[in-house]
């Protein structure tokens, strides 16, 4: 092994083992990633209920309302993303390690998405169904929602961080995440009202591509500064 080699696999290996220990504590607590993915279907279903049932404007509402469903599912699970690690100590041991912070900071937020997110992505199709949108605008939503929900998920990630230990941390968190995260639904809703009208998704596919870029490489940088602040 050379030199080089050494750090890469230092990292990958926290972040594996990172991500493979917060993947067994969520299966252990069923109930949280569950009642988020509950909270999205029954948001997403009885938006409907209370509009016009007309098919083409349910087709037009279809996309923001998915997108708003989903950023209030993903608020549920936040909270949790690090203040259990920090009430049982886990996390100042964390800091306190060998293996490099970002890279546990990341498997925690990757195994978050694939608990929260990634069932949000999956189920897309069946809302988008419910919504009467075409084969074609369901495939383009799940796009959306895969370049978008990393964003999400490393926002949330950084406000969990900068509220760890405060007053009233579930309300500030949300205070501090819905005004960052109007970029993303609006690119991400847009996207499929303008392929919708014939204008094509690409610019708005573009935007959402280079925020996931983004958030991938600064994300853990950003979270692991908020919570050694938050350790301050």
């Amino acid at each position: 092994m050379t030199r080089d080699e050494g750090p890469l696999l230092g990292v990958f290996d926290a972040l594996r083992w990172s991500c493979r220990r917060d993947l067994r504590v969520l299966l252990r607590n069923r109930a949280d990633p569950l009642l988020a993915l509950v909270f999205f279907v029954l948001v997403a279903t009885l938006f409907p209920l209370s509009v016009n049932p007309d098919p083409g404007l349910l087709r037009t509402l279809a996309p923001g309302i998915v997108w708003i469903a989903a950023l209030l599912s993903l608020l549920l699970g936040l909270p949790r993303l690090f203040a259990h690690d920090h009430v049982d100590g886990t996390l100042e041991q964390l800091l306190l390690a060998s293996a490099p912070l970002p890279a546990l900071i990341t498997g925690k937020v990757l195994a978050h998405w694939m608990a929260h997110c990634l069932p949000v992505v999956l189920l897309s199709p069946l809302i988008g169904l419910q919504f009467g949108l075409p084969p074609d605008a369901i495939g383009l939503l799940m796009i959306t929602l895969l370049l978008g929900s990393p964003i999400l998920s490393w926002l949330g990630a950084i406000t969990s961080a900068l509220t760890l230990g405060s007053r009233g941390g579930s309300a500030l968190l949300a205070l501090l995440i819905l005004p960052l995260a109007i970029p993303v639904l609006i690119f991400g809703s847009s996207a499929i009202d303008s392929y919708q009208a014939g204008l094509g998704a690409g610019a708005h596919l573009s935007l959402l591509g280079a925020g996931c870029l983004g958030a991938l490489v600064l994300g853990p940088l950003a979270s692991t500064l908020a919570v050694r602040i938050a350790y301050e």
